[in-house]
């Protein structure tokens, strides 16, 4: 099947699908909107200048912002000339900054905003290759070298469209789209390089199995240097769908509220977050209203079967159900503005149990699976075909084969061409006909539901010779309203043990309640109630797994890990090797003396 180039996709649904609210973004306090025929005209503006800086077909160059209307405008400027974006993460480190730049011998950058602009200028004198830096949302004065975008935007003139199309025309699907270099959670990161025909073959294959209308309204708070957020924003782009933008993490709650979207894309720790906060709001609530939320809880527990899974029940649960939507989940809906359709999970597994609650209480959550390497969406589950505990089924026109280890692996139109300047690494996972081995393990049920267990080098193999899936204990142990998040340990060791980062919210109302006086994170985890409370709740989470797996040991955290100490990746899943070096000594003391009680499940 011929696939069009990402700029053809751009402008047809220009043309087709004119928004007059195609990018919504916050200013001064209030939401601006922006026409599609003005995107267009930016677009082709900024290819004009980027071509009168000496930039063409093949250059590479860097584009670090957050996500912002220039995001979209600046690649697909850059694209639309044959040159090739690398999106920076806009918290990046000056050292994984520099050698983005160096590895992929970038031509010239875009930055936007004031930090990522600083950042940038930091690095230049140590990137050879950088001849051109062009500045967005940046008040203060520049060296003469460095070009600001206002002004370049300024001479934008309608012969520009013409010239920018006539460009558009030149680039074929086969060419190079992007290098985007992963985050990883060991080693050197590697430059991915996507086509433009891997990430339209992914966007229009996914297209036949999402309901994206034209009245949506699409919420992009994901890194867009990510490919997750990336496919799905093409994906509306390609639709004509409004997108409304959020430069930062804490801004997205109030976002939701204002702009009210329809559609939103999200990873798993985003929804552990929501399902924290609902049993936090509930831990206010006093009398009649605690009664009236626990019922609602326990009609959305016997309605899993119909709204999670699509199985029939009795006429009388489903009208108890309508009840407590209008009573008890509208306040669910609220908290996420109040006209959302679906949310789409990626980028790590997510829990059943999360899966199940969010159906339960009327809002759908449509799981998938992907990789960088595979632009990325492998699998999705729409609202016909959907499963908790499973990612979904292979999109149209790709395929997944289980290998005889159990490692899952992937051909079609979206896979990489390959890692940029790294043709060994490349053999590794790609083989000559086609098969990337994506590094993850699981299995197809035998409905053809894709089913992820963990990352193959996750795996954890006890001192007795069992193989323990982390990721599933850990899911399970953040299910609980008492627990924020958590990594499982014990690989060649003769327990399994966990790091556990307690919900300091929750835990402080329950025990301000219970006459318990704990107000900072550190007096919370170490407090002998917490210790208590804690090890029974792990202990009955752990009650349906097999006793190998059961955590035997857990420390508490005063702290939630985070990204900007290494300790996550930009999907907000564990670097697992990076958790373990900073708490080396506390794990150490955690595994040894294994005969000496410590609170909570110990066996």
């Amino acid at each position: 099947m011929k696939y069009p180039t990402i700029v053809q996709s751009f402008l047809a649904a220009a043309e087709s699908y004119p928004n007059p609210r195609a990018q919504l973004h916050k200013e001064g306090g209030r939401w601006i909107a922006t026409p599609s025929r003005e995107v267009v005209r930016r677009v082709a503006g900024l290819a004009t200048a980027l071509e009168q800086a000496r930039i063409f077909a093949g250059d590479r160059v860097a584009l670090f912002s957050p996500n912002r209307p220039e995001w979209h405008i600046a690649d697909l400027a850059i694209l639309g000339l044959g040159a090739v974006t690398v999106p920076i993460y806009f918290n990046e480190s000056a050292e994984r900054i520099l050698y983005i730049l160096n590895h992929s011998e970038a031509k010239a950058a875009i930055a936007v905003g004031p930090a990522q602009v600083e950042r940038l200028l930091a690095c230049r004198e140590h990137a050879p290759h950088l001849e051109t830096i062009v500045v967005a949302a940046y008040g203060k004065p520049l060296p003469r070298e460095i070009r600001r975008w206002e002004e370049m935007m300024g001479r934008a003139d309608p012969h520009d469209i013409v010239a920018y199309a006539r460009h558009a025309e030149q680039v074929k699907p086969s060419d190079l789209a992007s290098i985007i270099y992963t985050s990883g959670t060991t080693g050197e990161p590697k430059g991915v390089m996507l086509t433009h025909s891997n990430f339209t073959s992914n966007a229009l294959d996914t297209l036949r199995l999402v309901d994206m209308r034209r009245t949506d309204v699409v919420l992009s708070f994901l890194p867009l240097a990510h490919v997750y957020e990336r496919i799905m924003d093409y994906i509306a782009l390609f639709r004509g769908v409004a997108l409304a933008y959020v430069e930062r993490m804490d801004e997205v709650s109030g976002a939701l509220v204002e702009v009210r979207p329809t559609v939103a894309a999200a990873v798993p720790r985003f929804f552990e977050k929501s399902y924290a906060g609902i049993f936090e709001a509930r831990e206010r609530l006093g009398g009649h209203l605690r009664q009236l939320f626990d019922w609602g809880l326990r009609v959305a527990n016997e309605s899993v079967e119909w709204r999670a899974y699509g199985k029939p029940i009795e006429l009388k649960k489903k009208l108890r159900w309508y009840v407590a939507w209008l009573l008890v989940y509208s306040r669910v809906r609220r908290r996420l503005g109040g006209r959302i359709r679906f949310f789409n999970s990626g980028g790590a597994p997510l829990s059943p149990q999360l899966a199940e609650f969010f159906w339960s209480v009327g809002v759908p959550i449509l799981e998938g699976y992907g990789l960088t390497e595979t632009s990325p969406i492998v699998s999705a589950s729409s609202f016909r075909d959907h499963r908790p505990g499973s990612v979904g089924k292979p999109i149209p026109n790709v395929e997944v084969r289980v290998a005889a280890d159990g490692e899952i692996q992937v051909r079609g139109p979206c896979v990489m061409k390959g890692y940029y300047k790294a043709p060994e690494e490349t053999a590794e996972v790609l083989s000559p006909d086609g098969w990337f081995s994506t590094g993850d393990i699981g299995h197809l049920d035998e409905d053809g539901f894709l089913v992820i267990t963990d990352r193959k080098k996750d795996l954890i193999k006890t001192a007795g010779g069992k193989f323990v899936a982390p990721q599933m204990i850990e899911n399970l142990l953040k299910t609980s309203p008492l627990i924020s998040n958590a990594c499982v340990l014990g690989d060649r060791r003769k327990f399994v043990a966990a790091l556990v980062v307690p919900n300091f919210e929750t835990l402080r109302v329950r025990a301000s309640r219970e006459g318990v006086k704990l107000s900072t994170p550190t007096e919370i985890a170490t407090h002998p109630w917490t210790q208590r409370l804690l090890g029974e709740e792990i202990r009955r989470i752990g009650e349906p797994l097999a006793q190998y797996e059961r955590p035997k040991r857990f420390l508490l955290l005063d702290r939630d890990f985070a990204f900007d100490r290494g300790e996550m990746t930009y999907t907000l899943k564990l670097r697992r090797r990076i958790v373990e070096q900073r708490y080396q000594a506390e794990i150490e003391k955690l595994f040894a003396d294994a005969d000496q009680p410590l609170p909570g499940p110990v066996e």
